[in-house]
């Protein structure tokens, strides 16, 4: 058994300059910063296959709180 230090998940977020974070919990930077969502989908998948992605569900009027979907 493995011991890791960084959980085996990610979260896609929406940036306020329309460009997407690849981040893991509590982490102080994103791992990385993407165009598209669908390309911060990717990085994480390439980063670390078998963690779970938590993806930002992006709305242009929010009615409340962000949601996430897994992937």
């Amino acid at each position: 058994m493995t011991d890791k230090k960084t959980p085996n998940e990610f979260f896609i977020t929406r940036r306020e300059d329309k460009r997407y974070n690849v981040e893991r919990p509590n982490s102080q930077r994103p791992s990385a910063i993407t165009d598209t969502q669908r390309q911060a989908i990717d990085r994480a998948k390439k980063m670390d296959p078998d963690a779970t992605r938590h993806i930002q569900r992006v709305r242009s009027n929010p009615p409340g709180p962000d949601k996430f979907r897994k992937e």
